[in-house]
């Protein structure tokens, strides 16, 4: 939150709009998430000129009040409103907190236009029954009639909420940093705060002595002040803490956190006389106790940073200080700390004490060495002035910070490449100015140095063209196509098969579903048809869960079983996942398993129920979709936990990529058909799709029916038809299976349709039937086959 009436102490805006300003600002770089104002327009100071009892009420009164170029009638139920009083009037049109629109109206009769009003109807204090009885706020005789009554009691204050970038460092969390940021957007120049006090004699040497033991500080400074006068603070103090959300305590705390959010450097202050001659910064001890300002004791790790008296600790650095040297009421010498610690330290500390404070957050952040020394002036200064101080001479110092400056030499083609536009050498000396980046020009290259307080920026040159382009504006910016090659955005790798797989087995009917990739160990031990050793979990949340998975199809067993339990019917799964063996080698599959009525037409009592061949036929479909065609094949194998006559393995290009079959009878008495293939066997390159001028002249289909041994494969005599039958033949179905009567028993009829065609001619009768017959014949010298019906 930064106050921009704050603000103005140290860059002059007052000729400019506050919410056109936070326009600017947000198009900067620096969003302002939203802007907060005490402004309450037709809200104006008045005079009661004339005050009367309401005729009808007994507290009412109708009163005349001068609001500057008019008199109005309104009617007040104050108890205290009287003739004479100047007065705070809501003039209709006026909105007060809590969104209520001032209207004119009708009180009882009596004509009403507008409300005196009380501090809390303003938001201005809580409403209890003391804030009530008071009534209506009594403002000064002296008020001017007519004038803002908010200007009046100065409570129009601005306030910006930001959402700051988290690479953004914390100089835009407190206001000077913040005055910089508009300085650099109104090419503006920023004028620090006054620091100057008038030591006296004595020596802070003479008194106190500072060691550091840990490298977790590597910059303290300690300041010394006496006689100090604890007591309110100023009303501009108060005002501000009040409008960022702190309460003021007294002067001296106030000063503390004032500067804090003025430098943003967090102080801490000491009450000498209880804090002793020393002081040790050293890393915290195991278990190592302290009780902080809020009154609980913590406990503390050898990773914390403790300031101590030499013995005891009496601050958890960077986060809260000790009870034990709490400034109070009878505090009169005060040491001031001003410091840095290491953040990412204070960030570990903070998170585990639960203890989130302003302080905490800006040390977790960074700060710059230089303000560490200027907030240490600046609150002896507001002590010598507002609290009677006195301070010593002479400052403790340690000091362990690299000051090597940070310094980046470009040149501005250097930025035009990186922001893809033309700004001239003119321009970027313009914006390092208002950025008041010093820096040296020569043969066309700058030497730039980043100021310590832009702890966020580094010395690069990409650093420099993103300050130079935000303040050039992103709205300047041309647009321009890109110079460079682009390729077309898509999925990659496999998840993009993953996708591929996922789309066409749902427009295949399926369902997907998600299981978990821990199983039980009896589980485990299912279908290891690849035989992978599991990994086992050392410390599951459960036995169910014990043993990561090298296969899918019994978590897919698993869920079928719970579909079945809550009467689900045709059933259809699939699921896509990474399995793991016990080296945790991953390798991603995919699993179907389908049981039930694939197609349900009751109207027409036409059903198809899933068996192997259906489920073949969705393996081989999503097979041909990927672009596989003629490279895979199904080899008949008796597999673990498959029925022993309905079970193959699934090969591509020889090499085994997956399973297909039946659930074993002993597993279940259902006819539950799964399938599982490996997805990286898939992630192979394909040839490009082909596409060939569909067909001119006719085709010709012919079927015949081979009479074979129980124990032929089909896909053998296929083979042999296809290569008997060369370019001719176009295309091979089985249409029957059949075994029975004029069938020995030890055989089985297959019966194919063989589909012939010439894309550049009509084939004649005669020469289909020399192929035909060329066909029948190699089948039947090769397998052992008779032609049916010959």
């Amino acid at each position: 939150m930064i106050d921009l009436e704050w603000v103005k102490d140290y860059i002059d805006i007052a000729d400019e709009d506050l919410n056109e300003l936070a326009v600017k600002i947000t198009k900067a770089g620096i969003n302002i998430e939203k802007v907060i104002t005490n402004h309450i327009d037709n809200l104006v100071i008045g005079e009661v000129v004339e005050c009367q009892m309401h005729p009808d009420s007994d507290h009412l009164h109708i009163c005349k009040v001068n609001v500057g170029k008019e008199t109005k009638q309104i009617v007040c139920g104050a108890s205290n409103v009287r003739q004479g009083l100047k007065v705070i009037v809501a003039l209709p049109g006026a909105v007060l907190p809590g969104n209520f629109e001032i209207k004119k109206s009708k009180i009882r009769g009596a004509e009403s236009n507008g409300m005196i009003c009380a501090l809390y109807e303003l938001g201005l204090e809580e409403k209890t029954e003391e804030t009530y009885s008071k009534g209506i706020a009594e403002l000064d005789p002296k008020a001017k009639v007519g004038a803002d009554a908010m200007k009046y009691l100065n409570l129009e204050d601005t306030l910006y909420e930001l959402d700051v970038h988290k690479h953004r460092n914390n100089d835009c969390y407190y206001h000077i940093g913040f005055a910089y940021e508009i300085a650099a957007i109104l090419n503006r120049k920023v004028t620090l705060p006054n620091d100057d006090t008038k030591p006296i004699k004595d020596d802070i040497k003479n008194h106190f002595s500072l060691k550091v033991e840990t490298d977790k500080c590597p910059y303290y400074l300690a300041k010394m002040v006496t006689d100090v006068k604890i007591g309110p603070s100023p009303e501009f103090i108060k005002r501000r803490l009040n409008a960022y959300g702190m309460r003021s305590i007294n002067n001296v705390v106030d000063i503390s956190n004032y500067v804090m959010l003025e430098y943003g450097q967090p102080l801490h202050f000491f009450d000498k006389d209880t804090l002793g001659d020393k002081i040790l910064v050293r890393n915290a001890k195991e278990n190592e106790e302290i009780k902080t300002l809020d009154g609980i004791d913590r406990i503390l790790t050898s990773n914390d940073i403790v300031i101590t008296d030499g013995k005891k600790p009496v601050c958890i650095a960077g986060v809260m200080g000790g009870e034990n040297t709490e400034v109070t009421d009878n505090t009169k010498t005060i040491l001031i700390e001003s410091a840095i610690f290491d953040s990412v330290s204070i960030r570990n500390t903070s998170a585990r004490l639960n203890l989130r404070s302003e302080a905490s957050i800006r040390y977790g952040k960074g700060l710059s060495y230089e303000y560490t020394d200027k907030a240490i002036e600046r609150a002896c200064h507001l002590l010598e002035k507002y609290a009677g101080a006195k301070v010593l001479s002479g400052t403790i110092k340690h000091d362990k910070v690299d000051k090597t400056p940070k310094v980046v030499t470009f040149k501005a083609e250097e930025i035009n490449n990186l922001l893809g536009i033309t700004i001239s050498e003119d321009d970027v000396k313009v914006e390092l100015e208002r950025l008041d980046f010093p820096y040296e020009y020569k043969d066309s290259t700058f030497k730039a140095t980043i100021p310590s307080r832009r702890l966020d920026i580094e010395p690069y040159v990409n650093d420099i063209a993103e300050e130079v382009g935000r303040l050039y504006g992103y709205h300047n910016l041309v647009s321009t196509l890109p110079k460079v090659p682009i390729k077309k955005g898509e999925y990659a790798k496999d998840i993009k098969y993953r996708k591929l797989i996922s789309k066409r087995l749902r427009t295949l009917g399926l369902n997907e579903a998600k299981t978990y990739t821990l199983v039980s160990k009896e589980m485990a031990k299912k279908f290891k048809y690849e035989n992978k050793e599991n990994a086992i979990l050392p410390n599951p949340m459960s036995s169910d869960k014990s043993v990561v998975r090298t296969t899918l199809i019994p978590s897919l067993l698993n869920a079928y079983e719970y579909n079945c339990l809550r009467k689900v019917k045709d059933i259809m799964f699939y699921e896509i996942a990474k399995t793991y063996d016990s080296n945790y080698q991953e390798e991603s599959k995919i699993a179907i398993l389908m049981e039930g009525n694939y197609l349900l037409n009751q109207w027409h009592n036409q059903n198809i129920k899933v068996d192997f061949y259906l489920i073949k036929g969705i393996v081989e479909n999503l097979l041909d979709y990927l672009g596989f065609k003629n490279r895979y094949t199904f080899e008949k194998q008796e597999l673990p936990d498959l029925h022993p006559g309905i079970g193959a393995k699934i090969m591509l290009d020889r090499k085994m990529i997956g399973v297909i079959g039946k659930i074993h009878p002993l597993l279940t008495k259902d006819d539950v058909y799964v399938a599982e293939l490996s997805l990286e066997a898939l992630m192979t390159s394909v040839k490009p799709i082909k596409f060939k001028e569909a067909p001119k002249y006719p085709e010709i289909v012919k079927d015949m029916a081979f009479a074979v041994k129980k124990d032929v494969m089909s896909s053998d005599i296929e083979s042999l038809i296809k290569k008997a039958g060369g370019r001719l033949l176009t295309d091979i179905k089985v249409f029957d299976i059949y075994t029975g009567e004029h069938i020995n028993a030890d055989e089985k009829s297959i019966a194919y349709s063989l589909t012939f065609q010439d894309p550049g001619r009509t084939l004649t009768e005669e020469e289909v039937n020399k192929v035909f017959e060329k066909i029948i014949q190699t089948v039947e010298e090769k397998m052992d086959a008779r032609l049916r019906d010959k």
